[in-house]
């Protein structure tokens, strides 16, 4: 039988040979693009296709109220953070708010802390209202409430602290006792592969000090990295959904027992099996008002971070199945294309991404800082129907990279193939500065305008590589700039391979620049698209203009 293993750098090399195929298109790759969503769940048939978010909605967790789905995920060093996401037939989803507007501790997120801050996150909805349980693996465990999912949120706050606590999970019992159950990273606490149960408050005012780790990776042979536990009852079974064995390779396990405190069975519900999808697992069990059970998790697809899938799950002999089951043995393995959920509204196939014009008072929700963002970093008012983007003067612990750049406005990579679009002019002005258009991850590109402190504009096109580690920016061409209007392009292919491009007039076609890029995830992250402006002049006057933000399919 042909391991995970096999069916996983198979389908690495399938997209990289689809992506050496497509070089040969690239005129038609910037020629032919429409203005509309480059990524579509809903199949109008009645059924849909994974995933439901090609978009890095990594580690995601669903609550069901009324016939309406409301999601969170992990959000990692990115302001705003928690994402909240509403669908009524879990395929369609809208983006329509964010919990934090801004990390906390306020201070210490104002610097770029790539991979820390929110990791896996819990919604719920009890006692009327809905409740998020999120970690931060440097400081612990933080609880938010509202009445609206789409309002305000309450400030955050830190209901166990400590170094290493990840992935909680509440569960009010219905013998009137309040749960919570974690998993530790190892890189904190020194130890992980176990799950932790702890007492608490109903109103999660109090979280006990006093522990049991009721399940322990070492008591089921094979089993590793268990983490993002869920918490829920059924039947008279506590059960655990657990996702083990990694990111890229792992499953989706189901841990239960009929004390709380174990002994818990266990179970493998859904692997990858001969399907093309890697490391099925870690997400939300969704019942919903018609008596259906869904199943949403993540896959790593590299450059692409951890996008969404939706699967069928039912339940024999009291253990759940999800995906589908082909060989009889209660392991599911992941579908491609399914029928779509019952539901009570049956909407119009719709999709997370949006262009951005900047007519509006405010940014589109899809954008998102690289650390906690000042109000005097941006305009959407000097100049009306123009995002403006005061350059932000580059610190020592930036100074040869954008890595550590906090005011980095940045985008999750919303499909498998798209062109992103922007125009771009910049003030004249005798401040050294840079702005542009960016695709950034630990390896990094972008193309824009330089400005040198004498006031002379070039037209570039950079790149880095393991920006992680300090590397220099590399000018891999550049050129005088001319003419004031400026258009940028960048074209993702399969396998996330892109081409940079540039117009300096609407009705010219567009010039491509430099190589072919392969863009890389960053650091538990997806790589993202964005904009910026810098200085290289403390108190610079510069800025940069951009028009708008537009995504294009391709044919």
């Amino acid at each position: 039988m042909l391991s995970n293993k096999y069916y996983f750098y198979l389908a690495l090399f399938l997209v990289c040979l689809s992506s050496s195929l497509g070089y040969a298109k690239e005129s038609q790759l910037l020629s032919s693009t429409h203005t509309q969503s480059p990524w579509q769940a809903d199949l109008g048939n009645g059924e849909y296709k994974n995933p439901i978010l090609h978009a890095d909605y990594s580690d995601p967790d669903v609550v069901a109220v009324n016939g309406d789905y409301y999601m969170t995920a992990s959000s990692f060093n990115s302001a705003p953070g928690l994402p909240i996401l509403h669908s009524t037939d879990l395929v369609n989803w809208q983006l329509i708010n964010y919990a934090l507007p801004i990390q906390l501790p306020q201070a210490h997120f104002a610097k770029v802390q790539h991979g820390n801050g929110v990791w896996a996150p819990t919604i719920r909805f009890h006692d009327n209202k809905f409740w998020i349980f999120y970690p931060d693996p440097d400081f612990g465990i933080y609880v938010t409430t509202t009445d609206d999912p789409a309002g305000t949120w309450s400030t955050p706050q830190l209901i166990l602290a400590g170094k290493g606590l990840i992935d909680p999970a509440p569960l009010w019992d219905d013998n009137g006792k309040t749960y919570l159950i974690h998993a530790w990273a190892k890189s904190r606490a020194g130890f992980n592969n176990v799950l932790t149960l702890r007492e608490m408050k109903d109103d999660a005012s109090w979280v006990s000090d006093k522990f049991t780790h009721i399940v322990d990776g070492k008591n089921h042979p094979g089993y590793r990295t268990i983490e993002g536990p869920k918490f829920y009852k059924r039947n008279g079974y506590y059960y655990i959904f657990a996702p083990a064995g990694g990111v890229d390779l792992g499953w989706q396990s189901v841990f239960r027992a009929k004390k709380i405190t174990g002994p818990y069975e266990a179970k493998v519900v859904m692997a990858q099996g001969n399907s093309v999808i890697n490391g099925p697992h870690q997400g939300a069990w969704v019942h919903t008002q018609f008596d259906e059970d869904w199943f949403i998790h993540f896959q790593s697809k590299q450059a692409y971070g951890r996008i969404t899938h939706l699967q069928p799950m039912r339940w024999d002999n009291d253990w759940p199945i999800i995906g589908i089951d082909k060989n009889g043995n209660g392991t599911g393995q992941p579908v491609l294309q399914h029928t779509k959920p019952r539901s009570k509204i049956n909407p119009q196939p719709t999709s997370i991404v949006n262009n951005d014009e900047f007519n509006s008072a405010e940014l589109s929700l899809l954008w998102q800082w690289n650390a906690n963002p000042s109000n005097s970093w941006y305009s959407l008012t000097d100049n009306p129907g123009f995002l403006r983007l005061h350059s932000q003067q580059i610190t020592a612990q930036n100074n040869t990279n954008l890595w550590s750049t906090p005011s980095l406005l940045l985008q999750k990579i919303p499909a498998e193939q798209l062109a992103f679009t922007t125009t771009l002019q910049v003030n004249q002005t005798t401040s050294a500065s840079s702005s542009g258009l960016i695709l950034f991850g630990e390896d990094y590109a972008w193309i824009g305008i330089k400005t040198s402190s004498t006031g002379e504009q070039q037209l570039v096109y950079v790149h880095c590589f393991n920006a992680r580690k300090g590397c220099t920016e590399s000018i891999v061409e550049q050129q005088p700039l001319t003419q004031p209007y400026l258009e940028l392009k960048v074209v993702l292919q399969p396998g996330a391979t892109a081409i940079f491009s540039y117009r300096t007039a609407a009705s010219a076609e567009f010039q491509i620049i430099g190589e072919h890029f392969q863009a890389k995830k960053g650091r538990w992250v997806g790589a993202k698209l964005g904009l910026f402006s810098l200085s290289q002049t403390p108190g610079a006057s510069s800025y940069a203009d951009f028009d708008y933000a537009r995504y294009d399919t391709l044919d």
